[in-house]
């Protein structure tokens, strides 16, 4: 039989059809086991693992067939309880598979310390952004009489004048002594020689 009698033939096409039903079959049965081996369609929603200790949140997730992975601590922050998660990622709510990973950070034990810088004769708007550079807060501000204007003269923490160098916890309020601008300058042998002459009384003749 010549190539072109057997392409127009019907054991040709039979075969052709049966060849086009296997395929789909596979196909068909490719894609089940896709779906089942991906868990397509089902997924979970992340859980808000905020302040919860470690233990707490390998519980949780296993609960939920999830996992995580503690990236690293962060700079202790007093809102949030000592090793307690204070970063995730997924965010809460967000839709995930089985198995995926949760990144998370949690808080550090407690404030770290940073040295004092050296503030002093800089201006109040060189010091502020240098405290919180460092982690510092600005406590209050208090002026005494001084010919640089909004010159830091003094550092201190709760009444205690500080020195550069110092070791403070972070988080710390520092409050800051400013010269007012308003100060005047004398010189002592100018007020002299500007000095009423008092005379002694003699001693009547």
């Amino acid at each position: 039989m010549s190539l072109r009698k057997y392409l127009t033939s019907r054991v040709f096409f039979l075969q052709l059809l049966a060849a086009a039903a296997i395929i789909a079959v596979i196909g068909y049965l490719f894609m089940h086991w896709l779906t089942f081996t991906t868990d397509h369609g089902h997924e979970i929603e992340v859980p808000n693992l905020s302040k919860l200790t470690e233990e707490q949140v390998e519980n949780k997730l296993d609960e939920l067939d999830l996992d995580y992975v503690l990236l690293d601590s962060v700079d202790y922050r007093s809102e949030y309880p000592k090793y307690s998660v204070v970063e995730q990622d997924p965010l809460p709510g967000t839709m995930v598979k089985v198995g995926r990973k949760i990144y998370i950070k949690i808080n550090a034990s407690g404030f770290s310390s940073v040295k004092i810088p050296d503030l002093i004769e800089k201006t109040y708007r060189e010091a502020v952004p240098t405290l919180k550079a460092l982690g510092l807060e600005l406590g209050t501000i208090t002026y005494i009489p001084n010919l640089g204007k909004d010159m830091v003269l003094e550092m201190r923490l709760k009444g205690r004048n500080l020195k550069v160098g110092d070791r403070v916890l972070k988080a710390s309020k520092i409050d800051l002594v400013l010269g007012d601008g308003k100060a005047s300058y004398v010189d002592d042998s100018q007020a002299d020689s500007t000095a009423v002459p008092v005379e002694t009384p003699q001693d009547e003749q």
